[in-house]
Parts: structure tokens; C-alpha cells; sequence
């Protein structure tokens, strides 16, 4: 079964249903691991913080939801390791999972606006389409 879990999360809602999913696999091998990894965008983070600078959630949202991943984990006695990389998020988990010897990929599905997802694509169909080991979208 799954022993090397890769958890791709962005603090989202996504990432939480999609952290339910990792630590239940994880639950089934007494000896799995996820490794939780967390990709910074720069320029996004730009924008976001101009955009809700006077929203009383802002960025802070993310951050709680990130802390409520890894309170998951140490809820579930899930072995876990935390890493954060910078870069665009697709690419930057694609070759992150490329490199490590994961056995599979857990990933939240994110929903883009049709034009957006036609003209960008998601970010978990990149990292399915690239990615050599098994990935699970979870809506």
C-alpha cells in the first residue's frame, strides 16, 4: 500500500477535503508518512494581499487552514513532514514529486472559471498529466 504520501496543498477548503483523504491512506500502513507541501507564488501573494488589504480574512484564512491540516495529522497519529517551496505552483509540485520517491500524490481540485481553466488549466490537471506516480484529485 502507500507508504511515501505527497500532500500538495494550498491552505484552500480544496486542501482540507483533499487532507482527509491523505491521512485516511495513510491510516491503512502503519508505516506511511505524508509529506505535506506548501508552494508559495510569490506574485499571487502580491496581488492577493493589494486585493483583501482591509478584508478582516484576508490572508490569514490560508494560514488557518494550514494550521488545521497539520492539527489533522497530529489528531489522526499521522506521521508528517512539512515543506514549503517557492515558485508557480503546477510546475514546482510536478518536479517536487518527480524528484522524491512518492507513492502517490494527493491533490485538491480547485475550481477555475471555464475561461480560465480552458486558457491556464488547473493546477491539479498539470500536476496528473506530469506527475510519474499516481495522483488523487479530490473535489
Amino acid at each position: 500500500m502507500y507508504k511515501n504520501i505527497l500532500l500538495a496543498s494550498d491552505g484552500s477548503e480544496h486542501a482540507l477535503r483533499a487532507s482527509d483523504h491523505a491521512f485516511h491512506l495513510a491510516s491503512c500502513n502503519q508505516e506511511a508518512v505524508v509529506e505535506i507541501l506548501y508552494v508559495i507564488n510569490r506574485a499571487h501573494a502580491k496581488s492577493s494581499t493589494l486585493q483583501n488589504w482591509n478584508s478582516p480574512e484576508g490572508i490569514d484564512v490560508n494560514e488557518e487552514n494550514r494550521s488545521a491540516i497539520e492539527l489533522k495529522a497530529k489528531k489522526a497519529d499521522i506521521p508528517y513532514q512539512v515543506t514549503t517551496l517557492e515558485g508557480e505552483p503546477g510546475p514546482t509540485i510536478v518536479e517536487y514529486a518527480n524528484q522524491g520517491e512518492f507513492d502517490v500524490v494527493v491533490i485538491g481540485s480547485r475550481g477555475l472559471n471555464g475561461l480560465q481553466e480552458m486558457v491556464l488549466g488547473s493546477v491539479s490537471h498539470k500536476v496528473a498529466k506530469r506527475v510519474h506516480c499516481p495522483v488523487l484529485i479530490i473535489k
